[in-house]
């Protein structure tokens, strides 16, 4: 990939036609921070402009779907206040807005690529493929499918089909030459073709990629501007490969710098939450959200000094704007390619300030619809019911339901017979079985035991371990009915941080 250096970010399109941008989050689990971040920049962008935001749900990937994901996306990017015109749930004149109702659509694209020479038919079964794979590993080339069924003659197609073969469809990119697009934000971007792999536009089971699937909807969408993460680049040659393909009109491509860590590393769930249902469980504002995500990539314009002055301003009160105000003042065209930094400190003091503006009246309001919500307290309340004697108990028994930060000692997590280092081990295993889990009793139940079983760890300490990082303590209301109760979200950053704390070099 080669580009242009010290390009001037493209000015805002002037093209003839209306404005119209898209979301397409995959809902494979919890929704991310990184879909509200590109969220609120398509719905500036179209908003600025007098444009039209469509959602639509990329939901092709059928190992990967969890069910109840999408209603959370639709209710995680309300809670932060964004809005769209056209989607599964309000409808619009470009539906259906879900990929896994457009399968015809797709086959039919397929067809007209498969009828004019741009894309083939591929039979290998995948033993053969991960052949092909281990072969180009143990000769230190770069893993890649080499082509064998490009150039198929009609005869060979039929007798793989008399076998009752399955196929996929790949796109057949050119062999020589290279591909250049435009990114307005980076000026002119090119891939020689020998780094672009044929790439699978149809799977075995009838479903599309993203790459085909993408393409097609944003076409028929009528979709002007994409705007996305910058991991997409190394994509746009497949898709604009596509686009001549078909010979239709190329969108303008905005390649937004992805969310980074402080480290620079880019935003992970294991050095940050980044799931949108954490932060609104554990008391964060949607103002607050909203206006820290307007800050990320510096394309709010800051007050100038002559303002900061003259309203008596300090320079972090700059920092904080409305929706109203990011909508006026947003500028693309400002935006630093560095990859902004997801601070939580950040986003924890612009949190307090939103707080502290709100009247007594508002804040107890707030209180009332997060964390001490009735449906909240009826949870908690029916978990320790049959076990305090007075109302004054609740408290000490369910303390750490209410609680942001919960360390216990060692004496508490480290059972009897075990070491520290193979007790953080298993607490890692944990992790990584209630992040796969489903978050009901029955299956958080069967994962822990199934892992305890694998680890040789007894029931007793298992869940012994998980209680003391949940609650601090040694005992508490029933376990798995806790974790359900404080949800899932907030489970795993309570346990991430206990491991990250542990991690920690000791102090003597």
């Amino acid at each position: 990939m080669t580009e242009t250096s010290a390009i001037t970010p493209a000015a805002p399109s002037h093209d003839s036609r209306p404005t119209r941008v898209r979301i397409a989050p995959s809902p494979t689990g919890d929704p991310h921070v990184g879909t509200a971040y590109i969220g609120l920049l398509n719905y500036l962008f179209a908003t600025q402009r007098g444009g039209q935001f469509v959602l639509r749900i990329e939901d092709t990937d059928r190992t990967r779907f969890v069910s109840t994901s999408e209603q959370m996306i639709f209710d995680a990017l309300k809670w932060v206040g964004l809005t769209w015109q056209e989607g599964p749930d309000v409808g619009g004149p470009y539906g259906p807005y879900r990929q896994s109702e457009r399968t015809e659509i797709y086959r039919e694209h397929v067809e007209i690529l498969l009828a004019n020479g741009t894309a083939y038919k591929s039979f290998e079964t995948a033993e053969e493929l991960e052949a092909m794979r281990q072969s180009q590993i143990a000769a230190k080339m770069p893993p890649r499918y080499n082509g064998a069924h490009r150039e198929l003659t009609a005869e060979q197609i039929a007798a793989f089909e008399a076998e009752g073969r399955q196929y996929t469809v790949r796109l057949k990119v050119p062999a020589t030459g290279s591909t250049t697009f435009r990114d307005e934000l980076r000026g002119e971007i090119t891939f020689d073709h020998n780094n672009v792999d044929d790439q699978v536009l149809m799977k075995s089971d009838g479903f599309p990629t993203y790459h085909l699937a993408n393409v097609v909807d944003d076409h028929l969408m009528q979709i002007t501007d994409v705007i996305r993460a910058e991991e997409w680049i190394s994509s746009t040659p497949k898709h604009v490969l596509l686009y001549n393909a078909f010979g239709w009109e190329l969108p303008k491509f905005w390649h937004m710098p992805l969310l980074r860590n402080i480290d620079k590393s880019k935003i992970s769930k294991r050095k940050n939450p980044v799931s949108l249902n954490y932060y609104r469980e554990s008391g964060y504002l949607p103002q607050a959200m909203l206006n820290f995500l307007g800050l990320m990539g510096g394309g709010m314009a800051q007050p100038t000094e002559q303002e900061i002055v003259s309203k008596g301003l300090n320079t972090k009160e700059g920092d904080i704007f409305s929706l109203a105000e990011m909508i006026e003042k947003y500028d693309f065209a400002r935006i630093s390619l560095g990859g902004p930094v997801f601070d939580l400190v950040k986003l924890k003091w612009l949190n307090g300030e939103y707080i502290r503006k709100q009247s007594p009246d508002e804040f107890f309001a707030t209180l009332r619809s997060t964390l001490f919500s009735d449906a909240y307290l009826r949870a908690v309340g029916s978990l320790i019911q049959t076990r305090i004697e007075n109302i004054g108990q609740f408290g000490d028994m369910t303390g750490f339901l209410f609680s942001d930060n919960v360390m216990p000692p060692d004496i508490v997590w480290i059972p009897k017979k075990r070491e520290p280092a193979d007790t953080i081990k298993f607490a890692e295993e944990q992790l990584t079985t209630l992040e796969a889990a489903a978050w009901d009793l029955d299956s958080i139940t069967a994962a822990l035991k199934a892992l305890g079983e694998a680890k040789e760890w007894s029931v007793k300490e298992n869940f012994m371990l998980l209680r003391a990082i949940l609650t601090g303590s040694t005992t508490s209301p029933p376990l798995v009915e806790s974790l359900i109760v404080f949800g899932k979200a907030r489970t795993l950053d309570r346990m991430r941080r206990f491991i990250a704390f542990q991690k920690l070099p000791k102090r003597s």
